[in-house]
């Protein structure tokens, strides 16, 4: 078994989309029309992707994390090279913070594009 996609709701889905793949290295693996008029962005590698989705009507603002019933807290993104990583989400303008040393392996966080929250984890 393995996850395939998570689906987001993001206010830019091109934008958002164009950052990840900068981060992360992905790539668009497919973008169109979607649900409700919206529209849509797959984004990632060629086993898992984020969907980034922008529906035709005003999205409310993001839900407290870690407090909501079926909120979203984080996306972990496993990586080879975190240092390189770590660089790039800063020279995005990212803050990286909660860096940790523990088993399995080293991590940071970072809050990215639409606010959302990213764990980049390396087992190397």
């Amino acid at each position: 078994m393995r996850l395939e996609h998570v689906n987001l709701c993001v206010r830019d889905p091109k934008t958002t989309a164009a950052i990840l793949c900068d981060l992360f290295g992905w790539h668009v693996r497919w973008e169109g029309d979607a649900k409700d008029n919206g529209y849509t962005v797959h984004v990632g590698d060629d086993e898992s992707y984020l969907a980034v989705y922008a529906p035709a009507v005003a999205l409310k603002p993001e839900a407290e994390r870690y407090r909501h019933v079926a909120g979203l807290n984080h996306i972990g993104v496993v990586v080879h090279d975190l240092a390189a990583v770590e660089a790039r989400v800063k020279a995005a303008g990212f803050q990286p913070h909660s860096h940790g040393d523990y088993e399995p392996g080293l991590r940071f966080y970072f809050d990215g594009p639409e606010g959302i929250e990213y764990e980049v984890v390396s087992y190397d």
